[in-house]
């Protein structure tokens, strides 16, 4: 059975923002832009070891799939849950939650942001250490 990694189907992409980022570096590499009549855009994620985003929302839902490596997702008040690949995560509208890798591994997923007539992301406070590391 072959198989691939994303990160030798897609370029690595740009830095993240840092603003919207702690405990290392994200690449984004725009897969579809959000520029005609579909609502949509999709982007492939790399975090390194350690990196997550901060609390989010997205207006329009978002739908994570997890293509290589181990990483956390959170919703707020609920418990962490690590992620592995084949994972994909639904999230509903206006759900506050937040994604990234664990400690020790790098970690890949496809962020498809649907509906993004009601919004594509809200950027809130980041994760603290004592929220990454409550597991």
């Amino acid at each position: 059975m072959e198989t691939f990694n994303t990160k030798d189907i897609f370029p690595k992409g740009e830095k993240a923002p840092a603003e919207y980022f702690s405990g290392g570096t994200a690449w984004v590499h725009i897969l579809k832009p959000n520029e005609d009549d579909l609502n949509c855009q999709i982007g492939n994620v790399i975090f390194e070891p350690g990196c997550r985003n901060n609390w989010h929302s997205h207006g329009g839902g978002q739908i994570l799939i997890v293509t290589s490596g181990t990483g956390y997702f959170q919703e707020k008040g609920k418990p962490i849950q690590i992620l592995k690949s084949g994972d994909i995560i639904n999230i509903l509208p206006d759900v506050i939650h937040w994604h990234g890798a664990s400690p020790d591994s790098e970690f890949t997923h496809i962020a498809i942001n649907p509906n993004t007539q009601n919004g594509i992301v809200e950027w809130m406070e980041p994760v603290t250490d004592k929220e990454y590391n409550n597991l």
